[in-house]
């Protein structure tokens, strides 16, 4: 069996044991990661998610991808700009996956609402000016 799950705004299609490299995630290694993003699980498609299906793995490591030139050049115009970067990685090992996956869910998301939560900014009272005559 395998599913399509969506991050870093990229979808893979993964099985059971599968080590794939995606975008940074938050987490150590052997940290525990839900996908709830799963886009088709087996024969299921989800419109635009298969409810209540999740994909869980587990962190292997952080590292850096190879180096990607970014070579930029119009011609006959002395304009040359050369750039490289390399991407943070994450290589996550796939665990298990299914619909409802009760016991893995709350304790991945108790990590996350650990996290404080963003307060929005409070505005500032405009100052009124008096007019001196």
């Amino acid at each position: 069996m395998f599913a399509v799950i969506k991050t870093g705004g990229k979808q893979y299609r993964v099985s059971k044991d599968d080590v794939i490299a995606i975008e940074k995630l938050d987490g150590d290694a052997g940290a525990t990661i839900v996908f709830d993003e799963v886009l088709m699980l087996g024969d299921q498609v989800g419109a635009p998610r298969v409810a209540n299906a999740q994909v869980t793995g587990e962190v292997v490591r952080q590292f850096r991808g190879d180096k990607v030139i970014i070579f930029k050049k119009r011609r006959r115009k002395h304009y040359r700009r050369r750039n490289g970067h390399r991407q943070h990685l994450t290589l996550v090992k796939i665990t298990d996956m299914g619909v409802g996956l009760a016991a893995v869910a709350p304790k991945a998301r108790a990590e996350e609402s650990t996290k404080p939560a963003k307060k929005p900014a409070a505005k500032k009272a405009a100052v009124k000016k008096t007019a001196e005559a």
